[in-house]
């Protein structure tokens, strides 16, 4: 019996509609806080650069992400397509969070993606700025999981 490569369309290369696609999916997911879910978007030999932190592949990213949401509690993130060619997608996001002492922050960041052609990502480049936010400063209220349609994007809310 013969495997089936794993495929997380839409796959490349990206139109303008299918970039915005992926990138929506992508925060979905995220919003999940669910790294094994997660970690099913990445290759297997997946390369990450998260701040200081550096994944080598799908199993090091499923740590990193457990991790992350042990400590980033209420997390809510919006994600925003800045740019797409190819196989690559270039985002700009946001979200909210707060830690175990209920300190709130407002984490700012782009990412470089680039993908294979099972719409799998290869390479994921970060760089996140935390800004400490009191929590009637919050924007993003929908209740955890997937950002409702009608929620703002990050344009919308002037981020």
């Amino acid at each position: 019996m013969s495997s089936t490569p794993e495929t997380r369309p839409p796959l490349p290369p990206f139109t303008r509609e299918s970039a915005i696609e992926k990138v929506r999916l992508a925060e979905d997911g995220w919003n999940s806080r669910d790294p094994q879910r997660v970690s099913l978007a990445y290759t297997l030999d997946t390369k990450w650069r998260n701040r200081t932190e550096f994944a080598c592949n799908r199993e090091d990213a499923r740590q990193f992400l457990a991790r992350k949401w042990a400590r980033e509690l209420d997390y809510r993130l919006i994600k925003e397509l800045w740019a797409f060619t190819g196989n690559r997608i270039a985002v700009r996001y946001a979200y909210e969070w707060h830690d175990d002492s209920g300190n709130w922050f407002r984490s700012y960041g782009n990412e470089n993606w680039e993908f294979d052609e099972n719409g799998l990502m290869t390479n994921r480049f970060a760089c996140i700025n935390d800004l400490p936010i009191k929590e009637s400063e919050r924007k993003f209220h929908w209740p955890l999981g997937r950002r409702p349609d009608a929620h703002p994007g990050l344009s919308e809310l002037g981020l």
